[in-house]
């Protein structure tokens, strides 16, 4: 039986990091939960390793309410500090209080738009952006469109969405397809 090419995830110990790899990374997303829980754990793994986050993505699903917005816009300060305390996710206050700025944002785009999907698909014209690096050294860190994108979330009030956090998370929910051309996932 012949291995699948991936552009990440093969390191023994880590096939956690293979399954995200093959089953969500640069796969198009359009349900507006499973966006709001990659735009925060985007902005959660700032100045981390990805793999730090992945390990930790179950504790943030308990912490965050399985990542519904309006809970979790709704969460009072004395429920955002109690999350200072808890291991199971990364507990830098600014992180923390940001998926509660960021749930209220979030509430008013879908108001506005109709759906966050509606109002974030349009940053690609509706189509996934498919890029052909042949290595990883090749990928930006941001683009045009990350740019614009973070620019219009933090006009919002939006935080935790600089061009570079928005990118990883373009690429996260399928906005760009930067898997590597010998990937499968291509």
């Amino acid at each position: 039986m012949s291995k699948r090419k991936r552009c990440f995830g093969d390191q023994p110990g880590k096939e956690f990091y293979a399954e995200y790899h093959d089953k969500e990374w640069g796969i198009p997303v359009h349900d507006d939960r499973h966006l709001f829980e990659m735009l925060i754990l985007e902005g959660a793994q700032a100045g981390l390793s990805w793999e730090t986050i992945l390990k930790r993505r179950q504790g943030y699903r308990k912490a965050f309410h399985g990542f519904d917005p309006v809970k979790v816009a709704s969460m009072t300060d004395k429920e955002l500090e109690k999350q200072r305390h808890n291991e199971e996710i990364i507990r830098n206050r600014l992180k923390i209080y940001a998926a509660r700025q960021n749930a209220r944002v979030f509430l008013k785009i879908q108001e506005e738009f109709g759906s966050f999907d509606k109002y974030v698909w349009a940053f690609v014209k509706g189509k996934p952006l498919k890029n052909k690096w042949k290595s990883f050294k090749n990928v930006p860190v941001s683009t045009a469109e990350s740019d614009a994108l973070s620019k219009d979330l933090k006009k919002r009030g939006m935080t935790f969405v600089g061009p570079t956090i928005i990118y990883a998370f373009m690429q996260a929910v399928g906005l760009v397809n930067d898997h590597l051309i010998d990937c499968w996932r291509h």
